[in-house]
């Protein structure tokens, strides 16, 4: 529990809290590690899931000012992404401080995404019960900041991806393109296609190519979204 601390640069006043966030659930009902081992971290997983959505909000919301509601979802959900908890998680070593049975151990549970990124999630819901939100947010803040250096810039991204991302972090469910119409002759067509999600429909658009009306769709489906005309949200 030092160790975790010293990582951390916070002390607990209550330890009850961080055992308790290191304590996966392949331990519930062992009792040879005494009474605590029944309490495992996925309700503080829940706590945690939250916590951490506000603090990316909050840290996206100051540091881009001018970014759109639609820029500011994709950087979020990469940031509270499985694979970036995962990788805080192993920047404080928790792989090696989880408590959790020998079955587990043996299936190399210390190293899988899964079970870092529960874990950090606990353990970011044992800081915000044990120090406030304040104390949390100074101890996560390096962290965005690191991890936000990785994301390529939004301007990079083709309107088809900034779509797919918001679809996936809304409905999670991905796009779909339909050629509505195809006209012209064979060397110079003309291609009209629409794009879904789910039932609903975000735009069309027209191109010399099915590639490049499928490209306009995505702009017309994310214009559509920025305005209100057809919200994303449902």
């Amino acid at each position: 529990m030092k160790e975790v601390q010293d990582l951390l640069g916070y002390r607990f006043k209550n330890r009850d809290l961080l055992t308790h966030a290191l304590t996966h659930r392949s331990l519930s009902g062992d009792r040879s590690l005494g009474e605590d081992a029944t309490e495992h971290n996925e309700r503080m997983e829940f706590l945690g899931d939250a916590v951490l959505s506000l603090a990316v909000s909050q840290f996206l919301f100051e540091t881009f000012p001018l970014a759109t509601e639609g820029d500011l979802s994709i950087m979020k959900g990469y940031l509270v992404s499985r694979k970036v908890l995962a990788s805080m998680a192993d920047s404080l070593h928790l792989g090696s401080f989880l408590r959790m049975s020998n079955g587990e151990e043996i299936s190399k549970g210390r190293k899988k995404q899964s079970i870092l990124a529960g874990a950090m999630e606990a353990l970011i819901a044992s800081l915000y019960l044990d120090g406030g939100w304040h104390r949390t947010w100074k101890i996560l803040l390096p962290y965005f900041q690191v991890e936000l250096r990785k994301i390529p810039p939004l301007s990079l991204l083709d309107p088809k991806s900034k779509l797919q991302a918001l679809a996936q972090l809304h409905f999670q469910l991905l796009p779909e393109y339909g050629v509505v119409s195809r006209q012209g002759p064979s060397h110079d067509p003309h291609f009209s296609v629409e794009v879904r999600v789910g039932q609903k429909l975000l735009g069309t658009g027209e191109g010399r190519s099915k590639k490049e009306a499928e490209r306009e769709a995505a702009k017309a489906g994310l214009n559509s979204w920025a305005s209100g005309e057809r919200p994303l949200r449902g």
